[in-house]
């Protein structure tokens, strides 16, 4: 590991966390130097990756790292593959949909379709939803060879009276998403808000992601099963785009 290279992403990270830092906040976070903080913070600005809020004076995220998302947004593959399939999804349902990659505690949001009936739609695109308490996540947790490595590394944060964070029990649940390639969400991550998701693979058989529909009825009750199986059929046509043999992949 190059060591100015982890401090400086490092730096990067800290900030995403916490939109303003100054100086000797970065530093007293990352047990660095403020020397060392003040020479890579000089050096991220000047390409741009973060900028000095003018008046605190203090530190956050750049516009360079603006364009690095929308590049790898547009060069995405699972995105780029699920477009037309999200909106044929949104269309039936009439339900917002999410198409989500894996950044481990976090599943990143890289492809949404709103919610038909929403006043003010809202982009969700980049936004980071914890995976032990969503569909989108649990799809793909099911299929990890690490999860129970995930899953111990750290404490499962309790979000809502129903988030599961013991780890016996999210993986006799993960378990069973195991067998229908189907994760639900009841009010684990928002109050008021439950979700289906179905894993994507890839020609590897690989879970490269996951895609869901937001039920926002607040309800715990069983979802329907012509919702279920919307969501499946879109997983498995997904997957198929992205050249799978077969869904769900064992």
């Amino acid at each position: 590991m190059i060591q100015s290279v982890d401090r400086a992403l490092r730096i990067l990270f800290a900030l995403q966390e916490k939109r303003l830092l100054g100086v000797s906040e970065l530093a007293k976070r990352l047990d660095l130097a403020k020397g060392t903080v003040h020479g890579l913070l000089r050096t991220l600005a000047a390409r741009s990756m973060i900028e000095q809020d003018p008046a605190s004076g203090k530190y956050m995220l750049g516009p360079a790292l603006l364009v690095m998302g929308n590049i790898y947004l547009e060069s995405h593959d699972l995105r780029v593959r699920s477009l037309r399939w999200a909106t044929s999804l949104n269309q039936t349902t009439g339900l917002a949909v999410r198409v989500g990659v894996m950044v481990w505690p976090d599943v990143v949001v890289v492809h949404h379709v709103a919610d038909p009936d929403a006043s003010i739609p809202i982009s969700e695109l980049g936004l980071g939803l914890p995976a032990h308490a969503t569909a989108l996540g649990k799809a793909m947790l099911a299929f990890r060879e690490d999860r129970h490595e995930l899953l111990v590394e750290r404490e499962l944060v309790r979000l809502t009276g129903w988030t599961i964070t013991d780890v016996a029990e999210l993986e006799r649940e993960l378990a069973a998403v195991a067998e229908s390639g189907i994760a639900l969400e009841r009010q684990e991550a928002v109050v008021g808000e439950g979700g289906v998701a179905g894993a994507v693979f890839d020609r590897s058989g690989a879970v490269v992601g996951a895609v869901s529909v937001v039920v926002g009825d607040g309800s715990r009750s069983e979802f329907p099963e012509t919702l279920i199986n919307a969501v499946r059929d879109t997983a498995r046509g997904i997957s198929r785009e992205m050249g799978a043999a077969s869904w769900p992949t064992f």
